[in-house]
């Protein structure tokens, strides 16, 4: 064809590749579409272009990442006038034989709601069969699995001597594990501590506490841990690993609105949520259920185990319905203070003795902490940023400072080092938002592009048409990375069984998940972070739903160097793309090569518990030949080739 000869006589092509596999068809193929890469063009991408968000939301880490069964542990979730309510808790008994109630004279002095048990029973007359106590769900079911260890602790204190029976037991009422413990009683309370192992398995498990002896006991901090967390550190374990297998940069925590609260009173403070989990007050969230806050601000730094950098948002003076006075403001700037101290300061400095106590001498690696979260429409936010920026600036002169306000499309009116960008979109918004920042001032701050998502019908639970669109703005995003810094998909978590947002990227209940596409297409970007950016031109006659690029990237494993190039189709037909590369100073190796595709026969095609694997990415191998590469690309289809080198 004049196509193939005339690329051939202006020797466009240094060296040329075919590829054999399905998609691909001869050099001389009608390419409608057509791709250049210079490798002579190269910049540095930033070592922490991806990464994570964690919030607490979807019960994403209370009944999830965080490891604890028992919901409302410290019986505190019914509120400091609360006499009654012990939800989720439920007795075992009918009233003669038992009561309950809730105390106020815990030992714990944060935490002063204790269980009242009054015992009827277990004298003159018999309790029936089994006993009688109380039993906990945990969070919509305990999983429960044979051969497994799990750590019981509960405080107790009674008059007398007493016996509780400890068991799991299903929702088809089968034991499936029991411990009982004999204690003598002197009226002082008691840490009563125990290992059980589980004879059988059950994912809907409840923890049940019982007795047959007659008495009047205080129950409080009720708490049962599996013993294989990640890293023995209290976390789910496959959870923390569909995390750790995006190989995340950062981590951006604890929120997203959970910082804020819906008022101040019920905001995110990070000084109740360190020391021993007893002493933890918990508070009623932004998102209207009950946080124990053991998954605390220690617990959240602890994402040194991913081997990511912590990036802490804290509040800034203001919630979504109220806002701290100008003049007390000075008490959120030394908390804010006091925080990086517990993260990064010495182990003989006040908060960083804390620290050391809770087991974590040596200082964390915080780098960055952001002012506020989407507070820049605030009538107060910028004049309370820069008393934040001020003093953090003074007293820690290297921490990066991430404001609320956003500088894409002009500059900002104070000084950061980061401006925060979220978005929440149609699916075709979101392929918009590719080009969102080529013309953005390269002088002034970095993007931190820490929420994405596409949302509402196009995304339904998780689709593939999201999916596809996200592909394309992470494209446009790793092209604009001089100025864009850091990116990170949201929300990370979902508890099937408590759907406040969707979608998420990753799926869970009691003991099963599954990612939904938008997990993983950011698989395709995991070796992005410090990768070297090539140039790239895509020239199209036939369609502008087409976007790509290309990186030089390194396998750690086997320090193998891999060329990238990545292709997202948006389109609703099939398009065929040629493809040419100049610049580069090595060949491609003939094997070693890969083309990954991640596509479906539907659009609003997803994943589930039934098909967990429905709409993930396809791998095989390519092969070398002498003539340039042609590869053709489905509709709604992101398309990664990795070329070794």
């Amino acid at each position: 064809m004049e196509f193939c000869s005339l690329k051939a006589s202006i020797g466009v092509i240094l060296y040329s590749l075919v590829i054999r596999f399905l998609a691909f068809q001869c050099c001389c193929a009608d390419a409608n579409s057509t791709l250049v890469v210079s490798a002579s063009n190269a910049r540095q991408i930033s070592n922490t272009f991806h990464g994570v968000f964690v919030e607490e939301i979807n019960h994403a880490g209370a009944g999830g990442l965080w490891a604890e069964l028992v919901s409302n542990r410290g019986f505190e979730a019914g509120g400091q006038d609360n006499t009654s309510n012990i939800y989720p808790w439920s007795v075992i008994g009918n009233e003669s034989s038992i009561s309950v109630s809730i105390d106020r004279t815990s030992c714990f002095e944060r935490n002063k709601a204790a269980l009242h048990m009054e015992v009827y029973c277990g004298g003159q007359k018999p309790c029936p069969y089994g006993g009688v106590g109380i039993s906990n769900p945990g969070y919509w079911g305990m999983n429960i699995e044979q051969g497994k260890r799990y750590k019981v602790v509960y405080h107790v204190r009674s008059e007398r001597k007493f016996d509780f029976q400890l068991s799991f037991t299903g929702i088809d009422i089968i034991k499936v594990a029991s411990y009982r413990r004999h204690v003598f009683g002197d009226r002082k309370w008691k840490r009563v501590e125990t290992i059980v192992e589980a004879q059988a398995t059950n994912h809907k498990s409840s923890l049940q506490i019982t007795t047959i002896r007659e008495g009047s006991y205080l129950l409080d901090q009720v708490s049962v841990m599996p013993l294989d967390t990640y890293m023995g550190h209290g976390f789910r374990k496959d959870l923390f690993q569909m995390v750790a297998d995006l190989k995340p940069k950062f981590l951006r925590f604890p929120g997203g609105c959970y910082v804020e609260g819906d008022y101040l009173k019920n905001q995110f403070q990070w000084k109740d949520t360190v020391g021993s989990w007893e002493d933890r007050p918990g508070h009623y969230d932004i998102w209207n259920y009950w946080s124990d806050d053991g998954f605390g601000f220690l617990e959240y730094l602890q994402v040194e185990d991913l081997g990511a950098m912590p990036i802490w948002v804290f509040n800034a003076g203001i919630s979504l319905s109220d806002a701290v006075n100008l003049s007390a403001l000075s008490t959120y700037v030394q908390d804010a203070l006091d925080g990086i101290e517990f993260a990064s300061g010495s182990h003989t400095s006040a908060w960083g003795s804390l620290r050391a106590a809770m087991g974590h001498p040596e200082p964390f690696d915080l780098r960055y902490v952001a002012v506020g979260n989407e507070n820049c429409g605030s009538v107060n936010y910028q004049e309370n940023y820069l008393k934040f920026y001020e003093a953090i600036r003074s007293a820690y002169p290297d921490i990066q400072i991430i404001s609320n306000c956003d500088a894409s499309s002009g500059p900002l009116n104070h000084p950061a080092d980061l401006f925060d960008f979220h978005t929440y979109t149609s699916s075709d918004g979101m392929f918009s938002l590719s080009t969102k920042f080529d013309h953005t001032s390269r002088s002034g701050p970095k993007a931190f592009v820490s929420e994405y998502a596409v949302w509402r019908k196009d995304a339904a639970n998780g689709s593939l048409l999201a999916a596809v669109a996200e592909a394309a703005f992470i494209i446009g995003l790793e092209k604009n990375s001089d100025i864009v810094q850091m990116v990170s998909y949201a929300p990370l978590f979902l508890n099937i069984d408590d759907r406040r947002w969707i979608p998420d990227a990753i799926v869970f209940d009691s003991y099963q998940l599954y990612g939904t596409p938008s997990y993983w297409v950011q698989k395709f970007f995991i070796e992005s972070s410090g990768a070297t950016f090539l140039d790239s031109t895509l020239t199209t006659t036939s369609s502008n739903k087409l976007i790509a690029s290309a990186i030089i990237w390194q396998n750690s494993a086997e320090k193998k160097n891999y060329l990238r190039i990545k292709v997202v189709n948006f389109g609703t037909t099939t398009e065929s793309l040629n493809i040419y590369i100049n610049g580069l100073n090595s060949d491609v190796h003939q094997y070693g090569s890969t083309k990954t595709v991640l596509t479906s026969t539907n659009v609003m095609d997803e994943n589930s518990f039934l098909e967990p694997k429905k709409v993930v990415p396809q791998t095989s191998s390519l092969e070398k030949d002498d003539k340039e590469m042609n590869v053709i690309l489905s509709p709604y289809s992101v398309t990664s080739l990795d070329l070794l080198i």
